[in-house]
């Protein structure tokens, strides 16, 4: 052992933080976290040592540095970006360069609905990401049975409108659009369509069913008996679609479930995000072992390392 290595493992701290590994060619080798680094750090540094992986990494060490944080919590916060940031050899990481599916609400007037694998900072709404395009899809189809949409990528200012530069498509004419281009929709219907929308992606069906309702029962109302027929038909494939995405019932509250299984070489993960009691999305993983990692620490480098992928901001976790 190099003696400036020697002399950085006397003077560790005792407190909670991140450690760094690096070779004699200043290449990152690994990055850990500890809730004491001295005692995690002169745990690698042990002449009984178990495992071969490791002891070739340990070998390779010529220096290392470490963070200090407040928490251990944040250590395995610093850490996962660290690791995320360099891709360390020896770490285990969620190798995973696929571009994902998401449904994108456009930030324009009358916005569109339509599934993207790009997300561009323009204002628009991304929901997601989806782990498969099926299941994306399968609520984009449910979501246009239900409302008469745009398509079209018009610039639909109300200056244009009022001006009559546009005329309905065939859209209009087969009647999977309302005719916002001509004034025939106006923007605050269109907009409560829209709102109902964010509802139903984010697992809450609420205020679409109360749209629905409304609109169903003014149709009868006014006797027109046809177009109620109409909307109750939309309104039994919502509840269809709701009822095979429930896990339970609606009142449960948001969670984050995780499962796990795991061998020798591997483990394998499991997540699904839950609303107001519907599954909105669900992902699974191979994570390979490296360094005879624990189950505890590969969950927990899964479970921040998911929950960021999928936006989830659940307090509570299972």
């Amino acid at each position: 052992m190099n003696p400036s290595l020697e002399l950085q493992l006397k003077t560790l701290p005792s407190e909670p933080g991140v450690y760094r590994y690096y070779d004699k060619n200043d290449q990152l080798l690994y990055v850990g976290k500890a809730k004491n680094l001295k005692k995690r750090v002169l745990s690698y540094f042990n002449k009984n040592l178990s495992g071969y992986r490791i002891k070739i990494m340990v070998g390779k060490i010529q220096r290392l540095e470490t963070t200090i944080v407040n928490s251990e919590y944040d250590a395995l916060l610093l850490e996962n970006n660290l690791i995320k940031e360099h891709q360390p050899f020896y770490n285990v990481m969620l190798k995973d360069d696929k571009t994902y599916p998401w449904i994108c609400i456009k930030n324009e007037d009358f916005p569109r609905i339509l599934l993207t694998r790009n997300v561009i900072k323009d204002g628009s709404e991304y929901y997601g990401p989806y782990a498969k395009v099926r299941p994306a899809k399968i609520l984009l189809d449910t979501i246009k049975h239900i409302y008469k949409l745009r398509t079209c990528n018009l610039n639909l200012a109300p200056s244009k409108i009022d001006d009559g530069k546009y005329k309905v498509c065939l859209e209009y004419h087969i009647k999977n659009c309302e005719g916002p281009c001509e004034g025939l929709e106006s923007k605050e219907d269109y907009d409560e369509k829209i709102d109902a929308i964010r509802g139903i992606i984010k697992g809450d069906f609420r205020k679409a069913k109360a749209y629905l309702i409304n609109q169903m029962m003014k149709h009868a109302e006014n006797l027109q008996f046809e177009q109620a027929q109409l909307i109750k038909e939309r309104l039994d494939i919502l509840e269809d679609y709701q009822a095979k995405n429930t896990v339970v019932n609606p009142n449960i509250d948001d969670v984050d479930v995780f499962g796990m299984t795991s061998d020798e070489t591997a483990a394998y993960v499991n997540f699904f995000k839950i609303r107001n009691g519907n599954i909105i999305q669900s992902f699974n993983t191979e994570i390979k072992k490296i360094l005879e990692e624990s189950d505890e620490d590969i969950m927990e480098e899964a479970l921040i390392e998911i929950r960021q992928k999928f936006s989830s901001d659940s307090k509570e976790v299972l």
